[in-house]
């Protein structure tokens, strides 16, 4: 099993083939899975097409100023918490967690709308 760390967190490739199967049988579980890997990538590619047609370098390069200006946030909000000498409050830390939560969201999307462009996806103008 493979691991790919994103930017918040782990996710797993759990692709389960069992080695004690004759390869006749491993070579016909592997036809299947590409068939199930390639209906996906269909079913992708027509639904995000569809839905994101309008999608231009443009639009990425909006979101990557608004991520990070997000970014920026959490760090000024950050080192004001650390600059102010005092224990932090529940309302700062609240601050500080909407911040990194805007932050990781954003940073999320941009990461999968770029994949949804590397995969095919997603044909930008």
């Amino acid at each position: 099993m493979s691991t790919m760390l994103t930017q918040s967190r782990r996710r797993s490739s759990d692709h389960f083939q069992p080695e004690d199967m004759e390869p006749q049988e491993q070579r016909r579980l592997r036809g299947l899975l590409e068939q199930i890997d390639y209906a996906a990538y269909v079913a992708n590619r027509e639904l995000i097409g569809h839905a994101l047609a309008q999608v231009d370098v443009a639009a990425f390069q909006k979101l990557a100023v608004l991520t990070a200006q997000a970014r920026a946030r959490w760090g000024a909000e950050a080192i004001r918490l650390a600059e102010s000498g005092a224990p932090a409050t529940p309302d700062q830390v609240a601050r500080l967690t909407a911040a990194r939560t805007a932050y990781d969201e954003l940073s999320e999307a941009f990461d999968a709308l770029r994949r949804m462009v590397e995969r095919g996806y997603l044909p930008l103008k």
